[in-house]
């Protein structure tokens, strides 16, 4: 056969794949295979077979040829059949021996003489040696060998920052700690031309950074721009409504605790793209902390019925029982969603939450050690770890574990919030106050109303250093915030109490009764005030009437 009429067959072959005929690619690849023996036409053989689904066979074909251990194209498609197969050693014997440090930096002097046909043309590549140090990765994350698998991720977007699916890898399954995902991200090598990806890549890692500095890099983002037509410069295309993008600024108004803001970007990103996941998963958070039950039950019932193998969707579920405090089936579900996908840090933590909203503190600290034994670059299973030893008066351990999640996430406030809640129970008050400060200046300005208790908490704080008038100012402070605290008009009233300002100590424990008008504390002080200011005599100021 003539070599124009083979070349019009490699045509035929990669029209079927383009067209996922892939039974007919296989026929033609097979034959064209046959009639020159070329490896690059075995090679194009084996990929039919792969995309059809002939693992085996595939497998088969490019480990008879000569070539399989010389071409690293060749390797990594035999390593790609051995993934699908699940035969995870064979996986990584085929992909040769290797060795990575800690920063991700490969060494591999075994392979120096492999070759390697780049495709001609102007269209950028994934680099091979990215590919393989990813699928390392993968291969050592399925043997549960998490610290391989996390290097090898490294690796791989270290030798090619394209190689996204790497870095996703780091970023979902919480392997790096916020400090090592900023170092990751300055270490990658990316020209001037692509300073676009790696304004993106700083928007998808952990954002506990300054308001304004987290801010900055979705503005940069949004104003970046190209021409789509070079003979009409006024077409401008732009990142600012981009799904991925605006799910990102949903995740950080969420962290922020501004949830019905973060409900509201997500609402209209579903309507867009109803079947966008990670804003999925943003949504069913927000919709959570907001109560709304409904809008989880419709979501549950859409993602079961979607996807009904995804964590994801039974993680819904358990949601919408957990919302509504049937804590027995939330749990259920949770187990459910890790059961289907052992690596999805939201299913661990639902699955820890449920336990504990019925006080059974064993079983919530398991599953909280179990996340973060999986997903170490996570503070929230420590953080809660340290909640449950609060709960149970074990301060010191508690202090340990919250120390630990401040050592993984130096910048989320709801650490320091809990180190400073810790250090008011041993009674140091004067680390407490350094914490609850610590914790009001790591918050976005202005404060939510989310933030109200540290507030008050400074205050008592404050009120037990006798510090009285610090203590007012914060407790009106956190006035402002939410006018409707019993704790704050009886922390309010206790301190105008023992200044002696026994009118003002009474005005503020009747505010304190009206919204609850069975608290023993203060209408046990209330009495005592009022017994006081009639031994003190009426206040002159007063106009009796």
């Amino acid at each position: 056969m003539r070599e124009e009429e083979i070349e019009k067959l490699r045509g035929v072959v990669r029209d079927c794949v383009s067209k996922h005929l892939y039974s007919s690619a296989i026929f033609f690849a097979d034959k064209v295979a046959a009639f020159t023996k070329d490896p690059a036409d075995i090679y194009m053989q084996a990929q039919a077979l792969f995309l059809g689904r002939h693992f085996r066979r595939a497998f088969h074909l490019l480990n008879a040829s000569q070539i399989v251990l010389r071409d690293l194209r060749f390797r990594y498609l035999a390593a790609k059949c051995l993934e699908e197969l699940k035969e995870w050693d064979q996986c990584l014997l085929m992909l040769g021996d290797a060795k990575v440090d800690e920063h991700g930096n490969v060494f591999d002097t075994k392979d120096s003489n492999v070759m390697y046909l780049d495709k001609d043309g102007e269209d950028r590549e994934i680099n091979i040696s990215s590919a393989i140090c990813f699928l390392r990765g993968k291969a050592y994350e399925a043997s549960d060998n998490r610290a391989q698998s996390r290097l090898w991720y490294k690796a791989a977007v270290k030798a090619d920052p394209l190689c996204y699916e790497a870095l996703e890898r780091l970023i979902e399954n919480h392997m790096l700690t916020c400090e090592e995902e900023a170092s990751l991200l300055s270490s990658l090598q990316i020209g001037p031309e692509d300073g676009w990806l790696l304004s993106f890549y700083s928007c998808l890692i952990k954002k506990y950074d300054k308001e304004n500095v987290v801010e900055a890099k979705f503005r940069e983002l949004e104003k970046e721009s190209c021409i789509s037509d070079p003979s009409d410069p006024s077409v401008v295309c732009t990142l600012k409504s981009n799904t991925d993008l605006l799910a990102c600024k949903a995740e950080y108004y969420h962290q922020c605790g501004e949830y019905q803001k973060c409900f509201e970007l997500t609402s209209v990103l579903l309507e867009k793209d109803p079947f966008h996941l990670k804003s999925t998963l943003v949504h069913l958070a927000a919709a959570m902390e907001l109560g709304h039950s409904n809008e989880l039950y419709l979501m549950a019932c859409n993602l079961v019925k979607d996807y009904p193998q995804k964590a994801l969707s039974w993680f819904a579920v358990g949601c919408y029982y957990y919302c509504i405090k049937k804590y027995d089936q939330s749990r259920r579900y949770f187990s459910k969603a890790t059961s289907l996908d052992g690596t999805f840090p939201p299913a661990w933590i639902g699955y820890g939450n449920a336990y504990a909203a019925k006080d059974e503190g064993d079983q919530a600290m398991s599953a909280y050690r179990t996340a973060a034994r999986l997903f170490p670059g996570c503070h929230l299973p420590t953080l809660y770890i340290g909640m449950e030893y609060m709960r149970t008066h074990s301060f010191k351990l508690a202090e340990q574990f919250f120390m630990q999640a401040k050592t993984i996430c130096p910048s989320d406030p709801l650490v320091y919030n809990e180190l400073g809640v810790v250090a008011y129970h041993m009674k140091e008050y004067n680390k407490a106050v350094w914490w609850f400060e610590k914790t009001l200046a790591h918050i976005p300005s202005p404060i939510s109303e989310l933030w109200e208790p540290t507030v008050v908490n400074l205050a008592h704080a404050y009120r037990k250093l006798k510090m009285y008038n610090e203590a007012i100012s914060h407790y009106e402070k956190a006035l402002t915030l939410t006018t409707r605290s019993v704790s704050t008009y009886a922390g309010l009233a206790y301190t105008y109490h023992l200044q002696d300002n026994f009118t003002a100590a009474i005005t503020y424990y009747h505010k304190a009764l009206w919204l609850k008008s069975d608290d023993q504390f203060c209408t046990e002080m209330l009495s005592l005030a009022l017994v006081d200011e009639c031994s003190r005599g009426i206040d002159p100021k007063i106009e009796i009437r």
